[in-house]
């Protein structure tokens, strides 16, 4: 498989090496030394399968090459850390955290960064609690693009999780690793989130995207190796200021319509089924109800579709997604919309097979399958397009599957 470049030139090897390098010196910068530990865990993006993880039907994610890097190393005499803790510095934030590693931590009644932090290393030492992580010193640093759908926070979760198999030396089954990663999201950062996210960052391979069983948590790897076709990438650049309770909202509206309809989720809900107790829901309730049903059906015809090369069939689902994401999930929004509409526009003739916002919505990104050899012109396009229509650059990548977490450097 070649490493195809990326729209800056860089290869995806070169760019990584280069993340993990600034991450070492920022590292030294800090501490005055090089770090013992290096452990990376990527972000995500799903091809189809939106807002279904929580109801137990099928995603299809793929983790992309951009990266959260953590590097670290054991707590010496000039750090002045006490011998309960860590502390943690982020590239992104001005100062540290000091997270605890003993004893019982309670969340915190305000969500900062470090929550994330600390959730996962206080549901990592409850699931192993023989294990004992000695105090230490790292550094964050990462590409995943914050705010824009892509998943950091799993990615940081993940990250922080390998990063403390590496320093007890244990090794916990991804399974088990998924999902304390998705209760510190629950209970430290306060986001009742599916399971996609953390699965695909602690688990994903290298060229293969991944169908997920969200009931089971069985996995399906789906090679995606021809170098005729990439993943686009585009970021709107728009986050729209909501009131934080859409995303609950859904869920809660999901989970009520299954017990009114008598079903344990609505991944066990057929679309007849949905129809004939339509007068038992409000409008709003069976819409998202639609929604759902019809996008786990539209997940596993994509998986299919991929298999079988059938590119054209797999654009015509991702479309069929937007627009059900759009107008009965009602999480897409006008700076989404235009540049779906941008990629129906340039068509199949074009080089793009199909285009659909990914993500929790209102804002974020769009993932679109194309033709390898015309992404430069498609990119042109969108450009030119969306700037006219919103006066915004987007911000767009090429990728390709990559590999999930796994540790790059740690002790002898």
């Amino acid at each position: 498989m070649s490493n195809k470049k990326d729209s800056d030139g860089t290869s995806a090897d070169t760019r990584f090496e280069e993340l993990e390098r600034r991450t070492i010196e920022k590292f030294k910068n800090a501490f005055g030394r090089d770090p013992i530990f290096v452990v990376t865990a990527p972000g995500r993006v799903n091809l189809i399968g939106e807002h279904t993880d929580y109801n137990d039907g099928f995603v299809f994610p793929m983790a992309i090459d951009r990266n959260v890097i953590i590097a670290a190393d054991w707590v010496r005499h000039e750090d002045h850390v006490p011998s309960d803790s860590a502390r943690i510095y982020s590239s992104a934030k001005r100062q540290p955290a000091l997270v605890k590693i003993q004893g019982d931590v309670l969340p915190a009644p305000k969500v900062d960064w470090s929550e994330y932090v600390q959730g996962v290393i206080v549901g990592y030492l409850k699931e192993t609690p023989s294990v004992q992580a000695p105090p230490f010193v790292a550094m964050i640093h990462s590409s995943v693009p914050l705010g824009a759908a892509l998943s950091s926070s799993a990615a940081l979760e993940v990250a922080v999780a390998t990063l403390i198999e590496a320093l007890t030396k244990t090794s916990l089954d991804p399974v088990r690793k998924a999902l304390i990663c998705q209760k510190a999201e629950h209970d430290f950062a306060k986001m009742p989130c599916g399971i996609m996210d953390q699965f695909i960052s602690a688990m994903g391979k290298k060229d293969c995207l991944m169908l997920l069983d969200c009931k089971s948590y069985e996995t399906k790897l789906i090679p995606f190796t021809s170098d005729d076709l990439s993943i686009l990438i585009v970021n709107s650049r728009v986050k729209h200021q909501l009131s934080g309770s859409e995303y609950p909202e859904r869920r809660a509206s999901c989970f009520d319509s299954a017990n009114i309809l008598g079903v344990p989720s609505l991944r066990f809900l057929s679309a007849e089924q949905l129809e004939a107790g339509k007068e038992k829901l409000t409008e709003t309730q069976y819409r998202r109800c639609r929604h759902v049903v019809g996008e786990i059906q539209r997940t596993v015809e994509a998986a299919e579709a991929i298999q079988n090369g059938e590119f054209e069939r797999l654009g015509r689902l991702m479309y069929e997604s937007h627009d059900s994401l759009r107008d009965d999930y009602e999480v897409s929004c006008v700076e989404l919309d235009i540049l779906v509409d941008i990629c129906r526009e340039i068509g199949v003739a074009g080089g793009v097979y199909g285009s659909r916002m990914t993500g929790g919505g209102f804002g974020g990104c769009t993932v679109s399958l194309i033709q390898s050899d015309k992404k430069d012109s498609i990119m042109e396009t969108i450009e030119r397009k969306y700037q006219e229509k919103t006066g915004i650059s987007p911000e767009m990548f090429v990728t390709r599957p990559a590999e999930g977490a796994r540790i790059l450097q740690q002790e002898e």
